[in-house]
C-alpha cells in the first residue's frame, strides 16, 4: 500500500511498494528517487498491466475457478525448479514463460536442499527461494509454491532430508508423531519465511496456491488406516497456517474440505474433483518425461501435447500446469531414482539451456491465446456436450453474450463434422477452438508455430574447425594433472564390524561411496578354490554400481538396482585382499515406504569353488564412508593441496582416478606437485584436473564426456553433477518418428537408441569465469579426460512449415476484442531468437507439396518457381518475417491439390555497423524502460493537469 504524503513533504519510494509491477525496474532510469505522490501514481499507472501484487488479494474457488478479488479466472502455469537453474537464468526464464502464455509458474520446495542438517538453513544462491518467487513476482506472474514437503520430482530422496531416516521411533509419511512433528516444522518455516517477505497473495504477493503432501493417494493403500488419518492430519496442519491461499493436494480424491483435490498425469479432461464446490485444476501436465542413465531419450509431440490440454478446458477445466515448463539440470547430487539423469530437460518447452524448443514453445503459446480468447465463457458456465458422431465431440460454453466451443476429433482418422450448420475438418486426435461459436482460430493438429535447430559448437582450436569434437590438449591452457585415489581403506574413520551394512544406514548418504574390505588367507589347498588358484566370487547387492578390486586390481564391475556378480577371481599364496567399492547413483524418490529401500551390499559374499563354498559374509569387514581425497577440498582445484601429480602424460581409461589442471599461474608455494612420465588413462579411481577459457558470447555451455566412464565434474569448485556417457541407451525400441496420434505414455515416443543416455552436461554461464576456469573430475571406472570438450549450443536455423488449411495466426492485440478478425490467410512467421540476430540466408524454399522436417525439407512433386526469391526479399536482413501462404501470393503449382509453404533459413549476429548490445533489464537502461520514460513524458503533464484539477474543485466543495 502507499504511504500518505505528509503536507508539503516529499514522497519517498519504498522499497516494499510496487515492487512486484516493475517500478523498479524503472527507477535506475530516473535521475533522482524522490518522486512526487501525483508522479508516482502516473508510474504505476503505466507499468502495472495486471493486479498490483503490492495490494492484498482475495483469493477463494468456487466449483468453476479460482476466484481472485471476486473474478474467476482461467489460468496456465508452467513448472520451474529455481534449484534445476541458477539466480541469473531465473528472469530469463520466467520472462520466457510470460511470453509464452503463462499466468503462474509453479515450484516445488525441497527439504533436504534447505535443511541438510536438521535445524541449519541454507537459502543461499540456487536455494534462494524468496528471490525465486520475487523474480516471478517482478515478471508480473502468480506463484504456486508446492511446499509437500514431500516431492518426488525424480529428486534424492523425494525431497526428504536423510536424516529423518535415523530419528527414533520415526516412520515417514504415516500417522507417526515424530514424523509429523518434524513435517509441520519444515512446512510452518517456509510458511512464515514467505510470510516475512509478504509473498502470499493476502499479503499483496504472488503465492495464490500452496500445496501439502504430494501424491499420496497413489501410495496410501500400503500404510492402511494410518494413510487416511495421516491425509486428515496434513489438511488441518496446512489450513492451520493461514496463509490466505488455498492449498490443494494431487491425486487425493479424499483430499478433505477445504482441500482441493487436483489431478497429474498426462490427461486429466477426465478428472473430476471429489466436490462440486471445487474447480478442475491440474497440477502435473507431464510435457515430456524424465530421462534415466542407460535410457533411451523420451519426448511428447506438442500436437499431443496441445491436444491434451484443450480437452481439459473443453471438458471443464480452468487451471492448467505444464511439468515441466524449464526441466533444468540435476547439479551435485541431487538426481533420484535411483538412475535419474544429471539433465531433467523433460523435453520442455522451455530446454535444459534455457533455449526456446521450437516448435513447442510457439505452438502452446498460440493455443494459450486461444483458450484466453474464451475465457469469459469458460467461467461464466458449464459446458453442454453433444456428439457429432463416433468420437467426435462438441462442448459449447454459452451464457448470454458469450459463447465458446470446442470441437474434439479424439479418433485416430481424419473427420468432417457438422456444427451449427457450418462445416468443419477436425483432423485426427485434435481439438478445434471457436471463440465465438462460429470461427476456428487454433487447432491443435496444425503448427503454425516456427521450428529450431539446435547447434553444438565445439570450442575451435587453431588447427580444428568447431563442427567436430576436438581433443580437450587443443583448447587447454595446460597439460592435465592428476590424483590418483586409493583402493580400499585409506582413511583414519574407517571401522570394523561382523557381517555387511546397508549402505544408506552407514553413510547417511554423505556420499556415494562405501568401501567394503576383507583380506583371506589362502595356503592353495582350500577346497573354495579351482584350478590355478581360481575361486568364482558371487556378490549380491541391492545397486547401484559395484566395483570388485582384488590385491588392488580391478576384477570387474556391475550396475542395476539389485546386482548379482559371479566372476573367477585369481589368488596368490598368503595374504589376498578384496576391495567392494559400492556406489549409488541417486536415491529412491517414489513409491510406498520409498525411505526403506536400501542400497549396497547385503550378501551373500561367497567365494565358489568346486567342491566348497566359503561365505565371507558374516566375517569381520572394514568399511570406509567415502573417498580419501573427498574431505581434502580437492574437487576446488587449489594448488594448496599438495597431492596432485603433474606430468606431460597421464593415466587414461583408468577408474578412481581425480584429474585437474592448473588455474593459477606463477610459484607452487605449498604444493608438493610431483611431475611423472606419463599420466593414467583408462584406470580407475584417478582425480583430473585442467583449465580452459571462457567461451565468447552469450551462448550456453556444454561439456561433452566421450571418452570418459562415470564420475563427477566440478567447474570453479561448483558441482556440476554425475557424468556417465558409457551407460548407453537399449539399441532397438525407437523410431524415426512418433505418431502423435493415440494416447502417449512415457514409452511411446524415444530416441538415442545405442547412444549414451547424455553426453552433454550443462555448464551455467554464472559458473564461468573471465579468463582462466578450473575444471576437476573424479573418474571412478576410468577415462581419457584428453578426449572431452568444451561446446556451447546456438540456434541458428529457423523453419516454418504451413498448409493452406491453417488457421489463420492470433496476433496480441486480438487477445482484447471480443471477437478475432477471421478470414485472412494462414500466415508463416520467422523471428530469430536473439536480439542481435537478422536472417542472414535462405536454405530452403518450397510451396507446393514440400516433405520432411526442419534441417531436411525437400521438394515435392510439385514446388512454385518463385518461391525462394519471394522468401529471400520478405526475410534476408530482418530479424522477423511473416509470408502470406496463399497462390495469390506463390501462384498455383498443382491446382486442385492442398499447397504449403516450407521454409529454413538461417540466423546470424548483425554486422557491426548495424549491432547493438543487449542489454539486462537490472540497474541499466532498458529499451523497455527508456520506452515507459518516454511514454511518461507524454502523458504526464495531461495527468498533472487532471489530477490539479480534481484537487481544485475538491478545494471549492
Amino acid at each position: 500500500m502507499l504511504r500518505e504524503k505528509t503536507k508539503n513533504a516529499p514522497f519517498f519510494l519504498p522499497t516494499s511498494s510496487f515492487v512486484y509491477c516493475g517500478i523498479r525496474m524503472l527507477v535506475p532510469c530516473l535521475s533522482c528517487h524522490r518522486i512526487s505522490l501525483d508522479y508516482l501514481q502516473v508510474v504505476a499507472l503505466l507499468l502495472c498491466s495486471g493486479d498490483l501484487f503490492s495490494l492484498a488479494a482475495n483469493v477463494t474457488y468456487d466449483h468453476r475457478a479460482l476466484v481472485i478479488d471476486g473474478q474467476r479466472k482461467v489460468l496456465i502455469s508452467g513448472s520451474i525448479h529455481y534449484p534445476r537453474s541458477t539466480p541469473e537464468m531465473w528472469p530469463d526464464l520466467i520472462q520466457k514463460s510470460k511470453d509464452g502464455g503463462l499466468d503462474v509458474i509453479e515450484t516445488y520446495v525441497f527439504w533436504n536442499l534447505h535443511e541438510p542438517v536438521r535445524s541449519q538453513y541454507d537459502f543461499e544462491g540456487r536455494k534462494d527461494l524468496v528471490r525465486f518467487v520475487k523474480t516471478v513476482a517482478e515478471a508480473g506472474l502468480y506463484a504456486h509454491l508446492r511446499i509437500g514437503p514431500y516431492v518426488c520430482a525424480e529428486w534424492n530422496y523425494g525431497g526428504f532430508p536423510v536424516w529423518l531416516h535415523f530419528i527414533p521411533g520415526i516412520k515417514l509419511r504415516t500417522n507417526n508423531e515424530p514424523f509429523k512433528s518434524e513435517m509441520q516444522r519444515f512446512t510452518t518455516k517456509i510458511v512464515n519465511l514467505m510470510k516475512q517477505e509478504n509473498l502470499y497473495a493476502s499479503q499483496g504477493g504472488p503465492i495464490i496456491l500452496s500445496q501439502i503432501e504430494n501424491e499420496y493417494g497413489n501410495v496410501q493403500w500400503a500404510y492402511g488406516p494410518d494413510g487416511k488419518s495421516y491425509v486428515n492430519w496434513a489438511a488441518m496442519m496446512a489450513n492451520s497456517q493461514k496463509t490466505g491461499v488455498p492449498w490443494v493436494m494431487c491425486q487425493q480424491n479424499d483430499a478433505p474440505d477445504p482441500i482441493i483435490n487436483t489431478c497429474n498425469g498426462f490427461y486429466c479432461d477426465q478428472f473430476t474433483p471429489n466436490s462440486h464446490n471445487k474447480p478442475k485444476l491440474w497440477t502435473e501436465n507431464w510435457s515430456g518425461w524424465f530421462l534415466s542413465f542407460g535410457g533411451r531419450v523420451p519426448y511428447r509431440p506438442v500436437e499431443d501435447l496441445a491436444f491434451a490440454v484443450a480437452r481439459f478446458f473443453q471438458r471443464g477445466g480452468t487451471f492448467q500446469n505444464y511439468y515441466m515448463y524449464h526441466g533444468g539440470t540435476n547439479f551435485d547430487r541431487t538426481s533420484g531414482g535411483p538412475f535419474i539423469s544429471t539433465s531433467y530437460d523433460y523435453d520442455a518447452p522451455i530446454d535444459e539451456y534455457g533455449i526456446l524448443r521450437q516448435p513447442k514453445w510457439g505452438h502452446l503459446k498460440d493455443l494459450h491465446k486461444s483458450i484466453k480468447l474464451c475465457e469469459k465463457a469458460l467461467v461464466a458456465t458449464d459446458p453442454t456436450n453433444s456428439t457429432l458422431g463416433p468420437n467426435l465431440e462438441a462442448h459449447v460454453y454459452k451464457t448470454s453474450g458469450q459463447c465458446a466451443a470446442f470441437l474434439a476429433n479424439i479418433g485416430t482418422s481424419d473427420a468432417t463434422v457438422t456444427f451449427n450448420g457450418k462445416s468443419y475438418n477436425l483432423p485426427a486426435w485434435s481439438v478445434s477452438i471457436l471463440p465465438d461459436c462460429q470461427n476456428v482460430v487454433f487447432n491443435t493438429a496444425q503448427i503454425n508455430a516456427q521450428s529450431t535447430t539446435v547447434e553444438v559448437l565445439y570450442k575451435a582450436s587453431e588447427t580444428r574447425p568447431s563442427d567436430q569434437p576436438i581433443d580437450s590438449s587443443e583448447v587447454l591452457q595446460s597439460d592435465w594433472e592428476y590424483v590418483n585415489e586409493p583402493v580400499g581403506i585409506s582413511k583414519s574413520d574407517a571401522f570394523k564390524k561382523n557381517g555387511l551394512v546397508e549402505q544408506i544406514n552407514t553413510t547417511a548418504d554423505s556420499s556415494d561411496y562405501l568401501w567394503y574390505s576383507i583380506s583371506i588367507e589362502v595356503a592353495g589347498h582350500e577346497p573354495f578354490l579351482t584350478n590355478n588358484m581360481q575361486s568364482n566370487l558371487h556378490i549380491e547387492t541391492l545397486g547401484h554400481v559395484l566395483h570388485v578390486f582384488v590385491n588392488g586390481n580391478l576384477s570387474g564391475s556391475a550396475k542395476g538396482k539389485k546386482i548379482t556378480f559371479e566372476q573367477p577371481i585369481l589368488f596368490t599364496t598368503g595374504t589376498n585382499k578384496i576391495d567392494l567399492l559400492s556406489a549409488t547413483v541417486g536415491l529412491q524418490n517414489y513409491g510406498a515406504f520409498f525411505d526403506l529401500g536400501g542400497a549396497g551390499i547385503t550378501g551373500p559374499v561367497q567365494l565358489r569353488g568346486q567342491n566348497s563354498t566359503k561365505d565371507l559374509s558374516s566375517e569381520e569387514w572394514t568399511y570406509q564412508i567415502g573417498l580419501k581425497w573427498e574431505e581434502s577440498n580437492l574437487e576446488s582445484g587449489s594448488r594448496i593441496n599438495s597431492n596432485w601429480i603433474s606430468a606431460p602424460t597421464f593415466p587414461k581409461n583408468r577408474p578412481l582416478v581425480w584429474y585437474k589442471s592448473n588455474l593459477e599461474s606463477g610459484s607452487r608455494i605449498n604444493s608438493n606437485w610431483i611431475s611423472a612420465p606419463t599420466f593414467p588413462k583408462n584406470r580407475p579411481l584417478v582425480w583430473y584436473k585442467s583449465s580452459f577459457n571462457a567461451p565468447e558470447g552469450n551462448d550456453p555451455i556444454a561439456i561433452d564426456f566421450t571418452g570418459m566412464g562415470k564420475g563427477e565434474a566440478w567447474i570453479n569448485g561448483q558441482s556440476i553433477g554425475r557424468y556417465w556417457p558409457t551407460n548407453t541407451a537399449p539399441q532397438n525400441g525407437c523410431s524415426g518418428s512418433c505418431n502423435y496420434r493415440g494416447s502417449y505414455n512415457s514409452d511411446k515416443c524415444t530416441k538415442n537408441c545405442g547412444q549414451p543416455s547424455q553426453y552433454l552436461y550443462h555448464v551455467p554461464r554464472s559458473f564461468i569465469r573471465s579468463g582462466s576456469n578450473t575444471i576437476v573430475l573424479f573418474e571412478e571406472m576410468g577415462g581419457d579426460p584428453s578426449l572431452i570438450s568444451l561446446v556451447t549450443k546456438q540456434v541458428r536455423s529457423i523453419c516454418g512449415h504451413i498448409g493452406e488449411t491453417h488457421p489463420a495466426p492470433l496476433v496480441d492485440s486480438q487477445l482484447s476484442s471480443t471477437m478475432p478478425m477471421m478470414g485472412s490467410n494462414p500466415v508463416l512467421n520467422l523471428e530469430c531468437q536473439y536480439p542481435n540476430q537478422v536472417i542472414s540466408s535462405v536454405k530452403f524454399a518450397s510451396f507446393g507439396t514440400p516433405t520432411g522436417e526442419c534441417g531436411s525439407f525437400s521438394h515435392g512433386g510439385c514446388s512454385s518457381s518463385a518461391a525462394l526469391d519471394i522468401v529471400k526479399q520478405e526475410c534476408l536482413g530482418s530479424k522477423s518475417c511473416s509470408i502470406s501462404v496463399s497462390t495469390k501470393k506463390f501462384g498455383d503449382p498443382c491446382k486442385k491439390l492442398i499447397k504449403s509453404l516450407a521454409v529454413e533459413v538461417v540466423c546470424s549476429n548483425r554486422t557491426a555497423g548495424t549491432s547493438f548490445a543487449h542489454k539486462k533489464m537490472y540497474g541499466k537502461i532498458s529499451v523497455q524502460c527508456i520506452a515507459n520514460v518516454m511514454r511518461l513524458k507524454r502523458n504526464v503533464k495531461v495527468t498533472a493537469t487532471v489530477m490539479n484539477t480534481k484537487k481544485k474543485k475538491m478545494q471549492q466543495n
